[in-house]
This record gives structure tokens, C-alpha cells and sequence, in this order.
């Protein structure tokens, strides 16, 4: 073993192929390598393969050097790959975790379903916690991609995630019934389907993102990110990492950067986006909801006016204490709510009934701002009739 300790990672791998090439027994080096070598970049490797083919070895035909690369060149070249990106950048997090994936991946082979349930469900679990990642793009990369003009992610990339989902299914509701005879033959599959999407990830889409976005978009990205969150046990460090101590701002503060499709003027930012106030009315209007917003003084500032309203309100309340919009039969309940949501011991009530022969459901929400101070109470009412009566799935059109 002595004489690799003063070989550099790119002469020692350079033996290892080239013994594999031409019937050598690189086991020492190999095992060195495994262990002394934390990361390959990819021009290393490459030169390294354009050299020895210049010997007029065959490397990249070779059996025995494509299963070294899938053991181990891999994880070295995936590693290789994080060092080009600060801590927290929304880039390197996607790579470290298509980095656990694929450890997870290894770890799972190693596993016996038949034999070995409970550890191949813990395993499962985890891998399954790709949605993150797989929302992360639909919700934050692929916007970003679009108002650059590129949408093909969009329409495409995120089809195959739906495919991934659909397996995921498949395994845990097979896993679920317990047969694992199933599990074993379904689960290749979903992981060759993840393997595949992964390289598309990293060959294509990543780098070409990389040439598009720049640093402030990532920046913007990044804070949208800790809204969805990671598949990674701990969250990643803030992008950039901040030059000294800053109080903490949630991700809906922060001001969007580049460029937005529709202008800013005479629109409201809310937690997230831009909207002026004819469209926060009608949304509110076509909400299938009754919404009534009572403030901490206990005076009915809102309720939305529909179409369809279940309880009759008027312009009449606004600016009424909330106890005198209730019969006397119903103040105490109405009190006591409200006298437990200032406390903080509580922060939602439910109620249902029959009202002109629909089923009715009642609730009362606490409205705490950031600090946790009591800023009212939001009535919602909602007929759940119709609800009630739904089972299983709907996922195709029924206009027909």
C-alpha cells in the first residue's frame, strides 16, 4: 500500500484502468483510491480516458472498468461535481441529494425484500422523500427556466416525475400489502427510472440552467426553497452564506428578483406574488367559502360577498363587536372561543350542522402574526355535503 501514499488520486487511477485494461490486479490501488481519493473532477477523468485510448487501450467498452466506474467513479465524480458550488447553492443541493439517492440506492441492493422487510420500508421511506426535490423544480427551477424561454422542462421533464410518482405508488401500496415478491420485481424499475432522470438532471438541465440563471435568481431561488424544503436530513446553509449575523427573514419577505411577466405598479406584495386589489376581491368573491375576518379588538373587519353564500351577511357588521353578530344562544360558545384563542390554549375550533338540508362545516382559526400575538379570528364555512360523498380517485375530465 506504501507505494501509492506519494502517487496523486490521477496517477493512481490511471493504473487502476489500465491494469483493468490489459488483465493487472489493481486491488491495492483500488482500495487505496476508494479510500484516499474524496472526489474526481470530470476534465481528469476525461483526459485520463483520452489518454490511455491514445495507448490504444478500450477503455469505455471495457466490462470490468464500467462496473469500477458505476462502484465507485461515480460517487468520486458526483462529490467532484459539488466543488464547484458555495455551500447552500441551490445547484449543489440537488447534486448532494441525487448523492444520497444514489447511496440509498446501494444501500437498498444490498437488501434481501423477502428476508429483509423492515429495512428495505425504512430505506423506501427515505428515497421516496425525492418529491422535494422533484417539487423544488416544478415550483422554483422551472419558472425561472420559463421566463428565460426555455420551457421544455416544464412540459416535459415534469411528466417523467409523474411517472416516478406513479411507481412510488405502485411499491408502497404493494409494500403495504406485504408482497414483497412484487416490491422485488417493481422496484428495479422505479430506481432505473430515477437513476435515468438523475443523469438528465446532471448532463442537461443543470448545466444549461447554470448558463441561463444568474447569481441573484439563485439567491431568490434558494430562499423559495426553504418553503418546500429538502430530502437532506439537515438543512442546507443559507445561499449566499452571510458575512455576518443577520436576523431571520422568511422566504415570502424576500423581494423577488429579475424580471416578472406583468408589471408591479398598483399591485400588493403578499406572502407570495403581486396582485391588485380588483383581483384579491374576486378571488375572494369565487371562493366556495364563507369567510368572516373578526380583528383582535373583537369588530368584524371583513367577510367575502359570493354568490352562494351560506350565512346572510351585510355591510351592516363591519366594524360590529362579534358578540352582537350571534344569537344569545351561541355568545358564550362565541366568547369562550375567543377568550381561549387570546390565551394561545387554543387554535381551532370545529363545528358542523344541517343547514336547509345541506351538511355544514363551521371553523375558527387563530390569526397570530410572526411573534405569535393574537390578531383575530377567521370564520370559515364551508357545505361539505357533496364532500362527504366522494371515494377514490378522480384524475381525468368529466365534462363529457
Amino acid at each position: 500500500m506504501s507505494e501509492f501514499l506519494t502517487q496523486s488520486c490521477s496517477d493512481i487511477l490511471t493504473t487502476i484502468l489500465r491494469d483493468l485494461c490489459t488483465g493487472g490486479d489493481p486491488d491495492a490501488a483500488m482500495h487505496h483510491f476508494g479510500d484516499a481519493c474524496e472526489s474526481l473532477d470530470k476534465e481528469t477523468f476525461s483526459s485520463i480516458i483520452e489518454e490511455l485510448e491514445e495507448e490504444g487501450l478500450f477503455v469505455q467498452s471495457n466490462p470490468k472498468v464500467a462496473a469500477f466506474y458505476h462502484d465507485v467513479l461515480v460517487e468520486k465524480l458526483a462529490a467532484g461535481q459539488l466543488k464547484q458550488f458555495e455551500p447552500g447553492h441551490p445547484v449543489r443541493v440537488y447534486l448532494e441529494e441525487n448523492r444520497l439517492l444514489r447511496a440509498l440506492f446501494a444501500e437498498i441492493n444490498q437488501l434481501d425484500p423477502l428476508t429483509e422487510r423492515e429495512g428495505f420500508e425504512r430505506l423506501f421511506q427515505q428515497i421516496a422523500g425525492v418529491e422535494l426535490h422533484y417539487v423544488r423544480k416544478e415550483n422554483q427551477l422551472f419558472p425561472c427556466l420559463e421566463r428565460h424561454g426555455w420551457d421544455s422542462p416544464s412540459k416535459n421533464m415534469w411528466a417523467f416525475h409523474d411517472d416516478i410518482r406513479a411507481r412510488i405508488k405502485e411499491v408502497r401500496l404493494v409494500l403495504e400489502a406485504g408482497d414483497m415478491q412484487q416490491v422485488a420485481l417493481l422496484f428495479p424499475l422505479l430506481q432505473d427510472e430515477m437513476t435515468r432522470l438523475m443523469s438528465v438532471e446532471e448532463t442537461r438541465l443543470l448545466p444549461n440552467a447554470l448558463q441561463l440563471l444568474d447569481k441573484s435568481e439563485w439567491q431568490a431561488m434558494r430562499a423559495g426553497d426553504e418553503e418546500i424544503g429538502w430530502m437532506l436530513n439537515e438543512t442546507p446553509p443559507p445561499y449566499p452564506a452571510p458575512v455576518e449575523e443577520e436576523a431571520y427573514v422568511h422566504p415570502s419577505q424576500v423581494e423577488r428578483s429579475g424580471e416578472l411577466p406583468f408589471a408591479t405598479e398598483n399591485r400588493f406584495h403578499y406572502d407570495e406574488g403581486y396582485m391588485t386589489p380588483e383581483q384579491v376581491n374576486l378571488i375572494f368573491r369565487h371562493l366556495p367559502l364563507d369567510i368572516t375576518y373578526v380583528d383582535e379588538n373583537d369588530r368584524v373587519v371583513f367577510y367575502n360577498r359570493g354568490e352562494d353564500r351560506l350565512f346572510p351577511r351585510s355591510a351592516g357588521i363591519i366594524g360590529r363587536e362579534v358578540r352582537y353578530c350571534h344569537p344569545p344562544k351561541s355568545v358564550d360558545t362565541v366568547l369562550r372561543i375567543l377568550e381561549e384563542f387570546k390565551r394561545g390554549t387554543k387554535d381551532v375550533a370545529d363545528f358542523r350542522l344541517h343547514v336547509k338540508g345541506r351538511f355544514v362545516q363551521i371553523r375558527y382559526f387563530a390569526v397570530r402574526d410572526e411573534a405569535k400575538n393574537y390578531r383575530g379570528v377567521l370564520e370559515m364555512s364551508q357545505d361539505i355535503t357533496d364532500i362527504k360523498t366522494l371515494e377514490g380517485e378522480q384524475r381525468l375530465l368529466d365534462w363529457d
